[in-house]
């Protein structure tokens, strides 16, 4: 009617478009899933389910080697070393110093390592196989040898089964060998390999030389070192000692202490008595006096009185008291071996034995002589 207010059209009726599209959706994704889906097709006969195959026995070397390191580790101890330092307010503190590697050499609980895992340090921490830490003393060190000896303060109630020892005198190169340490501070590792080489020379700490030292491949990281080398009748022959790595780590070159001559040493350092090796009783000249005058040799401060020096002959550096200084003998070789340096002296009298007689070659003023010297101990 005419004046009426317009009215409002009536709200539709029913769900909005965009919300019927999903429900049908939805009960379309349910008719698939539940009645319209094909059901998987059944297994290739090409691909049955997998089983676990039997494995068998283990190899003849795989025996060997688990009943080798089963039978040696308890016997392989990690070896800590601690020293005394000064922190920022100066206050004494105790630091790590160093980890190592080391083996029973007897039942009184000594331990056999490297001087230098022990080098430096004030305290020593040994930890068994069984992961028991306990305090050790240092009964002595052979720097010439990188050899060194601890003994437990005290022995677990288990009691203590040491290595067996073998020979290193004829090993030949090829031979199977296991190493046993510590690397990276992982106890009780196990590594395997063979002899690469015999007969081999490296430097000590102090810079002497070693001889005989056997060199294998069996992986020797830092804290393998004092760890043993074992044949393969599960026998120490060597000491391991060091890597050949720019790195400082694994690669394929490591090297051991021959275990014979650890048999003369070890007993020694239990015993407390000194280290004998030949000498020929002079004192020389640090080596920087004769390399800043030029002197190629090893060059003679003093004599010690009833050395085979003495005996020999051999003439010692005077004074003439107006601060002059008449050089004695400067010895260049030894029984033809050329001698440079006094290390190469110290190198080349270690082929000897105290009591052989050897032929020197000095330089003696502005004359080369021939001197035989009989070799006497030394320290």
């Amino acid at each position: 009617m005419e004046g009426e207010p317009a009215r409002a059209p009536p709200p539709p009726s029913g769900l909005p478009a965009p919300l019927l599209v999903l429900v049908a959706l939805g009960l379309g994704w349910l008719l698939w899933t539940w009645v319209l889906k094909p059901p998987p097709p059944p297994p290739h006969p090409a691909d049955p389910p997998r089983t676990v195959d039997a494995r068998g026995d283990l190899a003849e070397f795989e025996r060997t080697t688990i009943d080798i390191f089963r039978t040696a580790s308890p016997a392989v101890v990690h070896v800590r070393t601690l020293r005394l330092d000064r922190d920022m307010g100066w206050n004494t503190v105790e630091v790590a110093q160093g980890d190592g590697t080391g083996f029973f050499w007897s039942a009184e609980g000594f331990v056999v390592t490297n001087h230098h895992v022990v080098a430096g340090g004030s305290r020593f921490l040994v930890v068994l196989a069984d992961g028991t830490a306990t305090e050790a003393e240092l009964v002595g060190t052979a720097p010439d040898k990188d050899l060194a000896v601890l003994q437990l303060a005290e022995l677990p109630e288990k009691g203590i089964t040491a290595l067996a020892l073998g020979e290193s005198k004829d090993l030949v190169v090829g031979q199977s060998v296991f190493a046993i340490g510590n690397p990276f501070g992982l106890d009780q590792t196990l590594t395997t390999g063979v002899i690469s080489g015999v007969g081999r020379s490296i430097r000590a700490m102090n810079g002497r030389e070693i001889d005989d030292v056997i060199q294998t491949d069996a992986a020797i990281n830092p804290g393998n070192s004092g760890g043993p080398l074992l044949d393969s009748a599960g026998r120490v022959i060597g000491v391991n000692t060091a890597i050949v790595s720019p790195s400082g780590a694994y690669a394929g070159i490591g090297f051991a202490i021959p275990i014979d001559i650890a048999r003369k040493i070890v007993p020694l350092l239990i015993r407390g008595e000194p280290i004998l090796r030949p000498g020929l009783g002079v004192k020389l000249f640090p080596p920087e006096w004769p390399i800043s005058r030029r002197i190629r040799g090893a060059a003679v401060l003093r004599i010690r009185p009833d050395s085979g020096a003495a005996r020999a002959g051999l003439r010692p550096t005077r004074f003439d008291g107006r601060g002059g200084v008449i050089l004695g003998d400067v010895i260049l070789a030894v029984d033809g071996k050329r001698v440079t340096s006094n290390l190469d002296l110290y190198d080349a009298l270690d082929d000897y034995e105290i009591g052989d007689t050897v032929r020197l070659t000095v330089q003696r003023g502005r004359t080369t002589e021939e001197v035989a010297v009989e070799l006497t101990p030394e320290t």
